[in-house]
């Protein structure tokens, strides 16, 4: 998810682009609610569920469903932090890239995955059960769109 090539006029989010893989089920009724309402608002964004195991099987699982032209962005508490507006410009930033953003289990991510990733992001120094970070993963994407729509749902 690096600075991506010049453009001549800014790309915005285009979320059938971007495909979130994530370790285990979400059985949080409130938080699939969630879910459904961004997914609404992302359309063509995907969520692909891969079952919970080791880190070492649950890496297999990434690396067997990621695609050859997708970058691989995993999401970590020691990742780098940063801001809503510094998101929707990184992305802005990927033009036409896939992204595949991921999220592992309860035991976190295989070494070996985290070093494969273009970029390594935290949600926020706390940590959040994986379902909670898929959610947030989503809130973010859809507010990283309306900042580069310049809608009202982003409030600085």
């Amino acid at each position: 998810m690096g600075s991506g090539p010049a453009h001549p006029r800014p790309c915005v989010l285009n979320p059938s682009r971007i495909r979130v893989l994530a370790v285990g089920k979400v059985r949080k009724r409130w938080i699939q609610d969630g879910l459904a309402m961004y997914l609404k608002r992302l359309p063509g964004l995907s969520i692909c569920e891969l079952k919970d195991s080791t880190p070492q099987r649950e890496a297999e699982a990434i690396t067997a469903q990621l695609r050859a032209d997708e970058q691989l962005v995993v999401l970590s508490e020691e990742g780098e932090l940063v801001g809503s507006v510094a998101f929707a410009e990184r992305l802005q930033g990927t033009g036409s890239d896939r992204l595949a953003f991921v999220i592992g289990g309860a035991d976190g991510l295989d070494p070996a995955l985290k070093a494969r990733a273009s970029t390594t992001l935290s949600l926020s120094p706390l940590t959040f059960p994986h379902e909670l970070a898929r959610l947030l993963l989503l809130e973010q994407l859809y507010r990283a769109l309306t900042i580069q729509q310049g809608g009202a749902y982003h409030r600085s």
